[in-house]
């Protein structure tokens, strides 16, 4: 029950984080990828922010054998650059530049009731689902 009121809190958080840094409105993630024009850097001082608490986060999680709510920590072990890897980052990036909205902060304008995001929202799901099909 700890541990499911931890994600729900944890999942609060984030869309909260997302909101009041408004990046929930596809504008403001596409003024980030304009670098040639209009260009807004504030999209880079959030990811900085994110690095910044991850990176805490890891040196604590480094110290300890399991974590406090659960049986161990899930922690990526693969390094190496694969195909799959750069046509899916390739994909996700076309994706966000076309949208505006990559999946947390599209899930959270979705349920804000924003249109565009409503649209996404069932495309990230066809995404997902024709993955599975395709990989699983």
């Amino acid at each position: 029950m700890i541990r499911q009121l931890l994600v729900l809190f944890s999942g609060f958080v984030f869309a909260l984080g997302l909101g009041i840094s408004e990046m929930t409105r596809p504008e403001k993630v596409l003024g980030f990828l304009d670098i040639f024009g209009d260009w807004d850097p504030s999209l880079a001082f959030v990811m900085g922010g994110a690095i910044v608490v991850y990176a805490g986060a890891l040196q604590i999680v480094k110290h300890r054998n399991r974590p406090q709510f659960g049986k161990r920590f899930r922690i990526p072990t693969r390094s190496e650059i694969t195909p799959s890897l750069i046509i899916g980052a390739a994909i996700f990036g076309i994706g966000w530049g076309l949208a505006g909205f990559c999946p947390g902060p599209g899930i959270v304008a979705a349920a804000g009731l924003v249109t565009p995001a409503l649209f996404f929202l069932p495309s990230l799901i066809a995404g997902i689902l024709i993955h599975r099909w395709l990989f699983d």
